[in-house]
């Protein structure tokens, strides 16, 4: 059976900073829908208590109930998402003072200090100003209380473009579920991992094995992305929470720019698909809201001297789960690996999602083609003075002219083809971005 209580690695990390941050700044766990970040919270939430050390969880779209006394960790954000469905009233400001002022009573009668765990903390209107005022309070007067902040929405929105909290919180960004992790809960395979993607919540509670023995229909597997997923995010941690002239633009885009992941296409482009589309300024600005929830995001083409010139590169999409790619397509799991294009741009979209989500700061990802666009590079990874050109081949290799010219261009590079019979996909999918740089 899968281990229900299989632990990411962000629950020792974010436990262990949770004990030693002397600064007792805020937590703000923080990532894309339903990539278990409740499911983490909680698990933190039982080792601080069988430790010994003092907490109290609270979801802000149930605040009457303190702590889920019978919650399943491992389908914790599932729970979370159909409480949110059945919620009727949306907890006010004084919940939240209330709330706070009770962790701080706590927090003064235990020589620990205590943990407060804010879920949901979107439902509670100006809860970024609110918080603002009772954490700075709380360090005048040497309050030893930890908080610990989750919300469904982009942490850029949930803070309110006019309030900023940096300087109080420590952000701990939570991203899609990794080959590793749906290898090891639910035997995925590499061919598997990159159609399904990386979210756990459709094969929660099924018995261990490939998905084709999961007793999970393709078809209830593509209404639950498009659901219980794209549209929550779309709804409620977008559309919910920040002022949008063009909603049906945005779904209109959700829905169109998923089928050219792993494809170059210009703004103006799209522009002549989308019905009532404005301009290309508010397309722009809708795909980084994408981008924010962690949808899909726009790589830009490399440049040597990246601040020379005006104008902005034709941007490359790419989602950053491939379920939003294969969900909203008419390819079943064996269709798209018997047509060979398809599957090439999943494979390619597979890379491009893995190398953004799992890339540290100051990595950055682009893709790269000559000024007369006839040799490209599917993947540039930049660190520093390190250059590294990634060509994604789910077939045979027939050509290596992209390569040679990126390599004629930056000697200095270094360059390598995924797939094919070369680096195999599913030892990328095992590393990290900068660990590429290692690779003989």
């Amino acid at each position: 059976m899968i281990p229900l209580q299989y632990e990411r690695s962000h629950v020792s990390e974010i436990t262990n900073w949770i004990v030693s941050d002397p600064n007792l700044r805020l937590i703000a766990i923080t990532g894309p829908r339903q990539t278990g970040k409740t499911t983490i919270a909680l698990q933190i939430y039982s080792k601080l208590m069988e430790s010994g050390f003092p907490c109290k969880y609270y979801a802000m779209d149930n605040p009457g109930t303190d702590e889920f006394e019978t919650i399943d960790l491992y389908t914790a954000d599932q729970k979370s998402q159909h409480q949110i469905r059945k919620m009727i009233n949306t907890p006010s400001t004084e919940t939240l003072l209330g709330i706070w002022e009770r962790g701080r009573i706590a927090a003064q009668q235990s020589d620990q200090g205590f943990v407060l765990f804010l879920d949901e903390i979107q439902m509670v209107p100006r809860w970024s100003n609110i918080v603002k005022g009772l954490w700075d309070a709380d360090r005048r007067n040497l309050c030893p209380l930890r908080v610990v902040i989750l919300g469904s929405a982009p942490w850029r929105m949930l803070t309110g473009m006019n309030e900023s909290l940096m300087g109080r919180f420590d952000a701990f960004p939570i991203s899609h579920w990794s080959l590793k992790e749906m290898s090891y809960v639910f035997d995925f395979n590499v061919d598997e991992y990159m159609y399904f993607g990386g979210y756990p919540g459709p094969w929660t509670g099924k018995v261990r094995g490939h998905v084709k023995n999961l007793g999970v229909s393709e078809p209830l597997w593509k209404k639950y992305i498009l659901n219980s997923i794209i549209e929550p995010a779309i709804n409620r941690d977008i559309i919910a929470q920040k002022r949008i002239e063009k909603p049906a633009l945005m779904r209109q885009i959700m829905d169109l720019a998923p089928n050219y992941s792993g494809q170059i296409m210009s703004y103006n482009k799209m522009l002549e698909q989308l019905q009532d589309a404005g301009n290309t300024t508010t397309l722009a600005k809708y795909i980084d809201l994408l981008t924010g929830a962690g949808l899909m995001t726009t790589l830009s083409r490399y440049k040597w001297k990246p601040l020379s010139g005006r104008r902005a590169s034709i941007p490359k999409l790419n989602v950053l789960n491939t379920a939003l790619m294969t969900a909203n397509s008419v390819y079943s799991f064996q269709d798209a690996k018997n047509n060979p294009s398809f599957w090439g741009h999943i494979a390619e979209s597979a890379v491009g999602a893995h190398l953004y989500n799992t890339r540290d700061y100051g990595t950055h990802i682009h893709y790269w083609r000559d000024k007369n666009g006839r040799n490209e590079v599917d993947y540039v990874i930049a660190r520093g003075e390190n250059l590294l050109g990634i060509e994604v081949k789910s077939g045979k290799v027939r050509t290596r002219r992209g390569l040679r010219a990126f390599k004629d261009w930056f000697p200095h590079a270094r360059i390598m083809v995924v797939g094919a019979n070369e680096m195999p996909f599913n030892e990328f999918f095992s590393l990290k971005p900068e660990q590429l740089f290692d690779v003989s």
